[in-house]
């Protein structure tokens, strides 16, 4: 295959040779220099400017229509909603500016090609088209970010309902873990010299708030409706939790915890029907390049009724009910989780 690759580079290389050879030829047969451009060289070249926009516009139109069905459905959480709404708005910004800028572009570079005895006018300054250039593109921008940031403080400040799921997920090379408060609404203390196989996530065995924590691995359920508030922690490198279906991505940096929440609204037999797939599944993946199996790196994400949730939740076991050995005592630089509700 790589022989067969190289062949065509060098016949593709001989063949434009010989095209040079003929264009230096057809100069010859007229008497003209080779370097000289025509009136109707001029002309042609115009034409083909318009031809070119034409076709980038075409093609940039059937690109959305052939490419369209590969993009996210819906979202599934109840911010991913004004998430979408922001991207589509800055789309069509960018989408406008596009066109109108390549369509002045090439209608230009057509209209005003070389003639002779033509001469353009030249002017150094002018104050009126710097303001127009400068007021124009600082509006849009500005109402892009004003917009951006109301949406950001809508999805990252405090929510008025308490009655949720607390939820961390734990990143490592090259797998999540999901750990859940227990009946007491509490994540247990963490400390990364209790880390051993039989305890991975470092939980403190001693910090009564850890007892009841519930580990999964595999997938994790959120129940519908319910704010999920989550925690990110990772043991080695910078991971990112993404969830695309619900338009949610907090970075998991080592030594430190962050935060996000989100509201689920559509289960996962929901959005099934929707697609007409069965096979469909939420998905967290990791959104940063962590290492050689970076691919590999997901877990599946179970939306289900409140109902469905909590019969789930009552089959897995409390950490306290693990086989794991009893931690000495607790260091003096235990993590105390923030995350809890009252």
């Amino acid at each position: 295959m790589t022989y067969f690759i190289i062949l065509i580079i060098g016949l593709g290389i001989y063949a434009f040779a010989q095209l040079a050879n003929v264009v230096q030829l057809s100069s010859s047969l007229k008497g003209a220099p080779e370097e000289e451009v025509t009136d109707k060289d001029n002309r042609f070249n115009a034409r083909m400017m318009m031809g070119m926009l034409i076709f980038i516009l075409g093609f940039f139109v059937w690109q959305i229509k052939e490419y369209s069905h590969t993009i996210l459905p819906e979202s599934a959480s109840e911010h991913g909603v004004e998430i979408d709404t922001l991207w589509d708005f800055n789309m069509w910004i960018v989408i406008l500016v596009f066109v109108v800028v390549n369509m002045v572009l090439f209608f230009f570079a057509s209209k005003y090609y070389f003639k002779k005895g033509n001469r353009a006018t030249f002017f150094a300054h002018s104050t009126k088209l710097e303001l127009i250039w400068t007021i124009i593109p600082a509006i849009f921008l500005s109402v892009i970010i004003i917009y951006g940031l109301k949406v950001w403080t809508d999805i990252t400040g405090p929510v008025e309902s308490k009655n949720g799921v607390i939820i961390e997920l734990y990143a490592k090379q090259f797998d999540w873990t999901a750990r859940y408060a227990g009946k007491d609404n509490k994540l247990g203390a963490t400390n990364y010299k209790l880390i051993t196989d039989e305890n991975p996530l470092a939980l403190d065995k001693n910090d009564p708030a850890s007892s009841d924590d519930i580990l999964t691995k595999g997938e994790f359920h959120l129940p519908v409706g319910k704010e999920a508030y989550f925690s990110f922690r990772s043991r080695d490198v910078i991971h990112s939790a993404y969830m695309p279906h619900f338009r949610a991505q907090m970075n998991c940096v080592p030594g430190m915890e962050t935060q996000f929440h989100f509201k689920p609204t559509i289960t996962t037999a929901e959005m099934r029907k929707k697609l007409n797939n069965e096979k469909f599944d939420y998905v967290l993946l990791c959104n940063k390049i962590c290492g050689a199996s970076h691919f590999n790196m997901q877990m599946s994400i179970i939306v289900e009724t409140e109902a469905e949730y909590k019969a789930w939740l009552a089959k897995q076991k409390e950490f306290a009910s693990k086989d794991t050995p009893a931690a000495p005592a607790a260091p003096a630089d235990t993590t105390k989780p923030k995350m809890a509700l009252k």
